[in-house]
């Protein structure tokens, strides 16, 4: 299961988290990264055990889950520039008279009514999660979607798409073997997102490549390497430097 998938699945405990206890590992849901059980780890001259580890994981890689959610792109968050700072200045322990003179907005009473309508956000979104547990379990007729991936640049009806209409794609554009050719490249935009996503598990998490490594890899599966590295990118599967020195798959795919 990709780490797209494990976010989207996981529950609000585990996400709050920001890990996820597995079998054999613990598994942080904001990059996929995997710590063993069973080993004991070394951090700055301290030893630690791996649950331990994968909180000091998270803090040297993320600082913290809420700074890791609240910096998501606002179509996946679901919130305003405004409201994303506020928040942070919550999150910092602010009080309503120091966040009303930072952001120079209304008044006091403003800040305590943006308080309000949180909490009224956060009481409807309860009642909404229950409703769709709740019919998970009624409506048998509810497809199965492809998941985000969290770096997505454009959040459309592009991502429409269930994992029965991906499965045809790949059946239909890739060949048989080993090694998946890729056909053609093609010119709808959904089925664009099932192509690249598929490129995008050729690389390997946390590593850097090269332009070289990149084009090789794409190679193997599509003569048009230009094409694919730029979608690539474009989509928000992976980054580059500025200079195009360095290629890596971005977290959370």
């Amino acid at each position: 299961m990709s780490n797209s998938e494990l976010f989207w699945n996981a529950s609000t405990i585990d996400l709050k988290r920001g890990y996820l206890d597995q079998d054999k590992y613990f598994t942080c849901l904001l990059c996929g990264k995997e710590i063993e059980k069973g080993i004991i780890y070394s951090d700055s001259g301290m030893l630690y055990e791996a649950e331990k580890f994968i909180e000091i994981h998270i803090l040297k890689a993320h600082h913290s889950v809420f700074e890791y959610l609240i910096n998501l792109d606002k179509r996946l968050t679901g919130l305003t520039d405004h409201q994303r700072k506020l928040l942070n200045l919550f999150y910092q322990g602010k009080n309503n008279s120091e966040i009303q003179k930072e952001m120079n907005i209304g008044s006091v009473s403003t800040i305590r009514n943006h308080r309000f309508q949180f909490k009224e956000r956060e009481r409807q979104s309860k009642l909404f999660l229950v409703l769709m547990e709740i019919l998970k379990e009624k409506d048998q007729f509810a497809p199965v979607f492809v998941p985000l991936h969290k770096n997505a640049k454009i959040v459309d009806q592009r991502y429409n798409i269930t994992e029965e209409e991906k499965e045809k794609i790949i059946k239909n554009f890739f060949s048989k073997g080993t090694i998946a050719h890729l056909k053609a490249f093609p010119a709808k935009e959904k089925y664009k997102l099932v192509i690249l996503r598929e490129f995008a598990f050729d690389f390997e998490k946390n590593r850097k490549y090269d332009e070289k490594e990149v084009n090789q890899i794409i190679k193997k599966r599509y003569p048009d390497f230009v094409t694919i590295r730029r979608y690539l990118i474009e989509y928000g599967f992976m980054e580059r430097k500025s200079d195009g020195s360095q290629y890596w798959l971005k977290e959370g795919l």
